[in-house]
């Protein structure tokens, strides 16, 4: 029997009212972050057009002053809890910190969610690049490497909670009055550089085995955690060329740790800007960028950089410039473009304003769903990780009109075949490493 034809991934980034650092002002769209109404009516879209994935990006610090709209925020897992009670398919994702955070806590977290959604959790783990948080915790903020160096261990400690049950263990007899079997529970007993854990949770085995683990790492450390232990690896691209030999370079790591290409899905995060014409398109675009201030712009490319940049003249050229200590994904991919393409410091500004550093496509339907199709017949990508530039409308445009137009092409699912995460992502359920 042959195998079935490769398709693309789909998940929706949900950051603020938008994507966009100004989306929040286009007419129609959604103005709070802290409305469960708009955060049911994205997952109810989502599930509409068959994603994989709903995912929301988190931040430790207020950033009032930084890009407000992204400031007022639900804690990601209480939306996620929420939002398992009025959906049944699409995969829910958000962001907890190795930094910041205790593995114990986590895995409980993230495991109960998993039973809450019936098999739908995912756990991005992130490091936390941005310094400020520290001044929340009473800490000083380590340094890349060393914060990686924690991660590692972080990562391991949460797994080995999750296989601390084995399937079966609760058993809850009425004849013989016995609820679990001491047998398929076992206590962890993790000693490490930074950990010690006993285990085990307090919750049985997750549906799905383990919770799907997402990660977006690109610095040498990241891509050697995402090529070990990440399920789904979320990227920043501005360049084709640039994107497919990422992939390639990811995807050759993974027989290191006796894994398959397969098992990894790469998903480039990409703001798609759609009209009726081109036209339209980048009339739309030019909207939305009109609201952008010089401000909010600078601030936001200062952390991406990791540097002051208000003080470079706008007009100049882009610089060659070391990679910050902050986030290397954003750096290296912003960087990169804007010596390939001669951009001044007013097209870096304008770039970081449309979509915080990722890539914008700006166009009709058809000509979106060809450059989708491009990179990932080009093994640039698994699928996408959507960032409409504002909600709700900017994600009823991409599902109702590209959606439809990649489904009739072959490369997109017309319904969901299984009811969890791993299942649609076509993952095998992990067995634990203690009881198989």
């Amino acid at each position: 029997m042959p195998a079935p034809e490769r398709q693309m991934h789909m998940g929706v980034f949900v950051l603020g009212t938008g994507n966009h650092i100004a989306g929040w002002r286009y007419p129609g769209a959604a103005d709070s972050f802290q409305s469960l109404a708009v955060i049911q009516e994205i997952a109810r879209i989502a599930e509409r057009g068959k994603f994989d994935l709903l995912f929301l990006g988190d931040s430790l610090t207020a950033g009032v002053n930084d890009h407000p709209s992204f400031t007022a925020r639900f804690e990601p897992l209480t939306m996620l809890a929420a939002l398992a009670a009025t959906t049944t398919h699409v995969g829910l994702g958000a962001t907890s910190s190795t930094t910041y955070g205790e593995p114990f806590l986590v895995a409980r977290a993230f495991a109960s969610l998993d039973h809450l959604s019936g098999g739908r959790a995912a756990w991005n783990a992130v490091t936390s690049s941005g310094p400020k948080a520290a001044a929340n915790f009473g800490r000083e903020h380590p340094r890349h490497d060393a914060r990686y160096e924690v991660a590692e261990e972080f990562v391991d400690v949460v797994r080995g909670l999750w296989d601390c049950w084995d399937d079966g263990a609760i058993i809850a007899d009425r004849e013989t009055g016995q609820y679990i079997d001491p047998a398929k529970v076992r206590t962890l007993d993790h000693e490490g550089r930074f950990f010690k854990v006993k285990g085990p949770l307090n919750i049985g085995r997750c549906p799905q085995g383990q919770p799907i683990i997402l990660q977006a790492g690109s610095s040498e450390v990241g891509l050697e955690l995402a090529a070990r232990t990440a399920d789904v690896v979320f990227s920043v691209v501005q360049d084709f060329s640039e994107a497919k030999a990422a992939y390639r370079a990811l995807k050759d790591r993974l027989p290191r740790f006796g894994r398959q290409p397969s098992d990894v899905a790469v998903l480039p995060g990409v703001m798609p800007v759609i009209g009726a014409t081109d036209a339209e398109a980048r009339e739309k675009l030019n909207t939305l960028q009109s609201f952008v201030t010089g401000s909010n712009a600078a601030t936001l490319l200062s952390n991406r950089l990791g540097m002051d940049v208000s003080g470079f003249p706008m007009d100049a050229l882009v610089p060659e410039l070391p990679l910050p200590d902050t986030s290397h994904g954003f750096a290296r991919a912003m960087l990169a473009k804007a010596k390939r393409e001669r951009m001044t410091w007013r097209d870096l500004h304008n770039l970081t304003g449309a979509a915080r550093g990722h890539w914008v496509i700006c166009g009709t339907p058809a000509g979106i769903a060809d450059t989708l199709e491009e990179w990932f017949r080009g093994f640039a990508a698994d699928g996408f990780n959507i960032l409409p530039p504002y909600f709700p409308g900017g994600f009823d445009d991409f599902v109702d009109q590209v959606v439809p137009i990649l489904q009739a092409r072959g490369l997109f699912r017309r319904d969901y075949t299984g009811t969890t995460l791993r299942e649609h992502l076509g993952l095998a359920r992990p067995s634990s490493r203690f009881f198989s």
